[in-house]
């Protein structure tokens, strides 16, 4: 079972006086299938701790380890590759290409190993038909709804079947109606790819759909 680990990770960042500490001590375990929210107001350090999860930033302090592996002994091309694999990203701007069609969007990870193969667009298909689009592959996304372009996201995120699920705002720009329905195939497809999924959000209607709770409160990680 993928096991996420995350002990004692601190950042700071510097300033013109003394350094701003957004991080302190942040611990975490999580297990393939469960997931997490992590709420807290603008500012706190939400994004930042996810940047760190996803190795888009590197901790002052503490470690991060997925299946008790370190990415950050890597170097940046083996970490390049290393990300590419094992974590999905999806956020509040979904980050589509205006240019590609819904499917090609969707096949865009499996370009960092090359080209799309075989497998890769069987897999797209797949995942576009569980956030329903299937009937939508070759529309551009100016063609797509706002929650339609948030499932291609997802779909995207988990082309490369990630063990670990980074969600920064999914649904921030959503009605609250599309909010529930990108909230209900994102767990679907998490539990479904046995993935573990971090959201950071300041939806409450999210993060109570979430199996465990956390708020950031000066730095530190705390029971929500």
């Amino acid at each position: 079972m993928t096991i996420l680990s995350v002990e004692n990770v601190s950042k700071s960042f510097p300033t013109a006086g003394e350094p701003l500490d957004v991080l302190r001590d942040v611990s975490l375990e999580l297990a393939g299938g469960q997931s997490m929210a992590i709420v807290g107001p603008s500012g706190s350090g939400k994004s930042t701790l996810l940047q760190i999860l996803g190795t888009l930033d590197r901790p002052d302090d503490g470690s991060v380890k997925l299946d008790g592996e370190d990415p950050f002994v890597l170097d940046d091309t083996q970490l390049a590759h290393w990300r590419n694999q094992r974590v999905g990203f999806i956020f509040q701007d979904h980050h589509l290409l205006p240019q590609l069609s819904v499917i090609e969007n969707v096949l865009v990870p499996s370009l960092a190993v090359g080209r799309a193969s075989a497998d890769h667009i069987a897999r797209a298909t797949e995942l576009l038909q569980a956030v329903g689009l299937s009937q939508r592959t070759g529309h551009l996304p100016s063609e797509l709804s706002g929650g339609e372009r948030e499932r291609v996201a997802i779909a995207r995120a988990l082309l490369m079947r990630p063990a670990l699920v980074l969600a920064d705002e999914p649904t921030g720009n959503l009605d609250r109606r599309t909010a529930e329905s990108v909230t209900a195939v994102l767990q679907t497809l998490q539990k479904e790819n046995d993935a573990i999924l971090i959201c950071v959000t300041h939806s409450g209607a999210l993060a109570a759909a979430m199996d465990q709770r956390q708020e950031l409160v000066d730095g530190r990680l705390v029971a929500g």
